[in-house]
């Protein structure tokens, strides 16, 4: 997805800042709104291999399955895999699609995130099944009885609020 070099096969939503800095993606907020970066192509099932790392005090997220309304940073279908670095705020749970939340880890597992530091995250989607692992522990791992979304861009978030600052390899 990603050639390590720039943001060939990625397209920006909103107006937030993305770049590429020594082979990372960099988005900072630059306004109080949404901000994406979404890939070109669909994709329906996917395991993704992703670091990230929170520099910044907004949330962010990876959506799978994202549309958006033309010309607007405004998500018509999609679910997410929460990031956010502040403790207990699920990162590792899903989020979406018109239904808010939809499954966040146990308790226990809210600490596992680390602020400032990166944090590997795998993801993997096939159907209605989704499941999440973060720095080795198993946050999520759901199977949907009412999915809504089957097949759309994957897209990095930038949560509103201009206080975002991610990085992602």
């Amino acid at each position: 997805l990603f050639n390590g070099k720039d943001l060939t096969n990625w397209v920006e939503v909103g107006k937030e800042k993305w770049v590429v800095e020594n082979g990372i993606i960099r988005g900072i907020a630059t306004t109080k709104a949404y901000g994406y970066l979404k890939t070109e192509k669909n994709y329906k099932d996917f395991h993704l291999s992703i670091k990230f790392k929170c520099n910044g005090s907004g949330n962010s997220g990876v959506f799978f399955h994202s549309e958006f309304k033309p010309g607007t940073p405004d998500i018509t279908q999609g679910l997410q895999f929460e990031v956010d670095c502040s403790v207990g705020r699920h990162t590792g749970g899903i989020y979406g699609d018109g239904r808010q939340w939809i499954v966040w880890p146990a308790p226990e597992n809210e600490l596992v995130v680390r602020r400032g530091e990166w944090n590997e995250y795998l993801l993997k989607v096939e159907g209605n099944r989704y499941v999440s692992r973060l720095n080795g522990v198993l946050m999520i791992d759901y199977t949907d009885p009412q999915p809504r979304s089957f097949d759309g861009a994957i897209s990095l978030q930038l949560h509103s609020g201009g206080e975002g600052d991610m990085e992602f390899k």
